[in-house]
């Protein structure tokens, strides 16, 4: 098996230098990275991992807390993160927990036993104080898609409040005037932003928001369908639904193809993500696309910072959304425009 001595002998440079080298400490001319990394794959040459860690004093190991890898949502925001920590030489542990406090209490300890350097949180909860009195004070937490209240920690996020806003206004220039809203949690960070956005546009186009056509509850399939189904079978009943997740979308088509309906005949939809099955379905879901591969990179970004592997990242991060129009969306039927 080749040494790290043998594969100084064979680029003509020091055992040192070349040790620099692959622990990312030492930035080598073009011509001597390239004979050293030639002289690694001729030798076929194996880092000792256990002796760089012990040396570095580096587990070269993030933890990734999803709330669920199954909703395609966390599935493609996990995606992006290993893509990204993989290219930094970092390996990712997944914890899928279900928005279950006991699981995400745990994955926070793994990092204080210091089996991984870092974390990158990821909840779909409002928190009652544990996860803030867990986090508080650590300097290797990056917060990702929703906050938590009470912390200071980087956090990298979405213009929730503009996409639900760029979606109304959608709406509305259809010809939309009565418009719902179904959303998540009530007083989740997205959720409360989604629903300002929302309200923002429908207050300036002189829209009320109408009893019981905004309902909170969660960000699935299950209650995009019941909440919807509340609302096509009341009296009265919208025109036009903005679905603050896809997911709630996929639970939104449901219910109107359950009472014979028809999008966007007799209803508009519009989603928010723009997860890859949104144009798939029928018809395509116009929705608001949120930028997840980006996401995924600068939270790895701003944590390996963090551990020392660039300056402080800022405070928040914001990135932008837009709108994606497709085919889920058209004027309301003749009855609602009279």
């Amino acid at each position: 098996m080749a040494t790290l001595n043998d594969v100084a002998a064979e680029a003509g440079v020091s055992p040192t230098a070349v040790s620099r080298y692959l622990n990312r400490r030492l930035d080598l001319p073009q011509a001597t990275r390239d004979r050293v990394d030639a002289a690694i794959a001729k030798l076929d040459y194996r880092p000792n991992v256990l002796a760089r860690r012990l040396s570095t004093g580096k587990a070269e190991a993030i933890s990734l807390v999803t709330p669920d890898i199954a909703n395609p949502f966390f599935a493609e925001l996990a995606a992006a993160v290993e893509r990204e920590a993989h290219a930094s030489g970092y390996a990712v542990y997944i914890s899928s927990t279900s928005g279950d406090l006991a699981r995400e209490v745990d994955a926070i300890q793994r990092m204080a036993d210091s089996h991984v350097d870092g974390l990158i949180m990821m909840t779909n909860r409002v928190d009652d104080g544990t996860l803030a009195g867990l986090l508080a004070g650590r300097d290797n937490v990056v917060l990702l898609d929703e906050d938590i209240a009470g912390v200071s920690l980087p956090g990298v996020f979405v213009e929730n409040a503009e996409g639900a806003y760029a979606a109304t206004r959608h709406l509305i220039e259809a010809g939309h005037r009565d418009i719902a809203l179904i959303g998540g949690p009530y007083r989740l960070m997205s959720v409360n932003e989604r629903l300002a956005g929302f309200s923002r546009a429908m207050s300036e186009a002189g829209l009320p928001m109408a009893p019981g056509w905004v309902m909170l509850g969660e960000y699935s399939r299950d209650y995009g369908a019941t909440a919807a189904a509340v609302m096509l079978d009341a009296p009265e009943r919208p025109t036009a639904i903005l679905a603050c997740s896809d997911y709630i979308a996929i639970g939104v088509l449901q219910a109107v193809r359950e009472r014979g309906l028809v999008i966007p005949d007799d209803l508009s939809l519009i989603g928010f993500d723009d997860m890859a099955f949104a144009e798939l379905v029928a018809p395509p879901l116009t929705t608001i696309r949120q930028p997840v591969a980006e996401m995924g990179r600068v939270a790895v970004q701003h944590l390996l910072s963090l551990l020392g592997d660039g300056p402080p990242p800022p405070p928040e991060t914001r990135l932008p959304v837009h709108l994606v129009a497709r085919q889920s969306v058209a004027p309301p039927p003749a009855k609602a425009q009279t």
